[in-house]
């Protein structure tokens, strides 16, 4: 993690795969794919690869963020868990929030709240945390979207994951509820 061209070139040895050649031979074997389980192997794995601020430029100029925010429209839950993780991995970073935004991901990441799947809410909640800026906070700061994450803020004894980060929300978007 928080890696840089010198410290990857060692790493990856003198006949390694280049990182930027190696998403792209991820996204190639997604977009060839037939096999909803070897989607969703792939998209996990691209998803692991947003964490890293080093992967940031050639996640953008793959147009990954968008093959996630693709996930978010899918039937496979599965897709959709991996598809929103990788947008809450990579939207700390301006760029990628901005290209969430952009693409019309907000109502996609918003809709992920409602989810069955734990982990789909928890990376919603990451996701808005940091999507919500002064340009779209129309657009997220809606009543039914405050009032989900008051009720994940509400949920400690169900789970602790939900209330901390619905509250870090709250306190970072909404202070004025404090």
């Amino acid at each position: 993690m928080f890696t840089n061209s010198q410290r990857q070139e060692e790493r990856t040895g003198k006949y390694g795969t280049p990182r930027v050649q190696y998403l792209q031979e991820l996204v190639t074997q997604f977009q060839n794919a037939s096999a909803e389980e070897t989607k969703e192997k792939i998209v996990a794995n691209l998803a692991n690869f947003a964490y890293d601020p080093f992967n940031f430029t050639f996640l953008r100029q793959l147009n990954v963020i968008e093959l996630f925010l693709d996930c978010l429209t899918e039937p496979s839950e599965k897709l959709v868990e991996f598809g929103i993780g990788g947008i809450c991995n990579a939207c700390a970073d301006p760029a990628n929030a901005a290209l969430v935004t952009q693409n019309d991901g907000i109502a996609l990441v918003i809709q992920c709240l409602s989810s069955p799947v734990r982990n789909t809410v928890n990376y919603a909640l990451g996701a808005l945390y940091y999507l919500c800026d002064a340009s779209n906070k129309e657009e997220i700061l809606k009543p039914e979207v405050i009032d989900a994450i008051k009720s994940y803020a509400a949920a400690g004894k169900v789970s602790t994951s939900f209330s901390n980060l619905a509250q870090a929300f709250l306190d970072k978007h909404i202070p004025q509820l404090n």
